[in-house]
């Protein structure tokens, strides 16, 4: 179902020619930055796999697959990916990539089952990253060193469109804070995840929300996490579960939280056989990629997405995902934009 949050007094800052240029000056410099605060080399992603492989991201488990049959290969499946958290590891392995390096490429994806809105659409557009590291690293402290890069590269970023573009001006605070979706729930137990979400942004304007996947102490998790990517389970922080979390910042046009990140340790073999048994998706490691990781032919690593046009929005204060990218919207979602000078790509 489609949704629409209405921005108050909304005005762009930047008509149509300058949000394209204010776009490829994010982009040509957000990845040059994160590929150096990382080491990242820049490689070749698909945009489709076959089924049947394990490669595909299942997100919460509930999204379908765009997927078509390939004539000249007796009508095999191929889906359009949805993320590529799992090809990324698979892929430091084949191209022997060497602790402390990773790579990083430009993820496009179609969401078929997105709900419609200001944050999201069909057309999906990330910096998908993924980096090697050695066991001893597999803690939170390493996990927070990597998020600070990230938001290092933000800063940067930040100050490069505020010089661009004087009229907008810098928002972020100089350090991101981290907490655990479990403090969350204990901070604010009367509040749904979302809500808590809602508080500790709007206070603190920028956040890293640990341990995302897994059951808190109220019985519900912060969001879902599909089990064979991110370690959600691994004790970390205080002996509280998971080694991931989200970049989550203060949206200050739609004055709500605004997730650019979704990020972690990954899987190691007991975590892996933990979180399958906890999902009820065992029968998974017959597939090609849990093979490989069951059988040690794939690196320990750390990785996420990062949205293109997600931090871009935010950068250039627009309200409307679609100010960004060109998709297709419903005519109730057009309608409102128009009402709101909101101008769709």
């Amino acid at each position: 179902m489609s949704y629409f949050i209405k921005p108050q007094n909304y005005t762009p800052i930047l008509d149509l020619q300058q949000t394209e240029l204010g776009i490829q000056k994010i982009k040509d410099f957000f990845q040059a930055n994160l590929s150096a605060e990382l080491r990242l080399r820049r490689v070749t992603a698909p945009l489709f796999v076959l089924r049947g492989t394990g490669l595909n991201d299942d997100l919460n488990g509930v999204e379908r697959a765009v997927n078509f049959p390939i004539k000249d290969m007796e009508d095999a499946r191929a889906e359009v990916v949805h993320s590529l958290a799992k090809w990324k590891r698979v892929t430091l392995a084949d191209y022997n990539i060497e602790n402390g390096y990773g790579i990083y490429t430009d993820m496009n994806a179609i969401r078929a089952d997105e709900e419609l809105g200001n944050l999201h659409s069909l057309y999906v557009d990330q910096w998908d990253w993924e980096r090697v590291m050695e066991a001893k690293e597999r803690n939170i402290d390493f996990l927070k060193s990597i998020v600070n890069k990230i938001y290092a590269a933000f800063l940067r970023t930040e100050y490069l469109v505020s010089e661009s573009f004087p009229e907008i001006r810098p928002c972020l605070p100089p350090e991101i804070v981290f907490i655990h979706s479990e403090e969350l729930c204990q901070l604010y137990p009367t509040l749904t995840p979302k809500e808590r979400e809602f508080e500790i942004t709007k206070k603190h304007k920028a956040v890293f929300i640990i341990g995302i996947g897994g059951e808190l102490s109220d019985g519900q998790k912060h969001d879902g996490r599909a089990p064979d990517y991110d370690d959600w389970t691994t004790p970390g922080e205080d002996g509280l579960p998971g080694l991931n979390g989200d970049i989550v910042l203060w949206n200050p046009v739609l004055e709500m939280p605004f997730e650019v990140s979704s990020m972690g340790i990954r899987v190691d073999k007991t975590a892996l056989q933990e979180q399958l048994r906890l999902s009820g998706k065992e029968d998974r490691l017959e597939l090609y990629f849990h093979k490989r990781l069951m059988n040690d032919t794939l690196p320990l690593s750390i990785g996420g997405g990062i949205g293109q046009s997600r931090l871009c929005m935010f950068f250039l204060r627009k309200a409307h995902i679609g100010e960004i990218q060109a998709s297709i919207w419903p005519e109730e979602i057009k309608a409102e934009c128009e009402k709101e000078n909101i101008v769709l790509i």
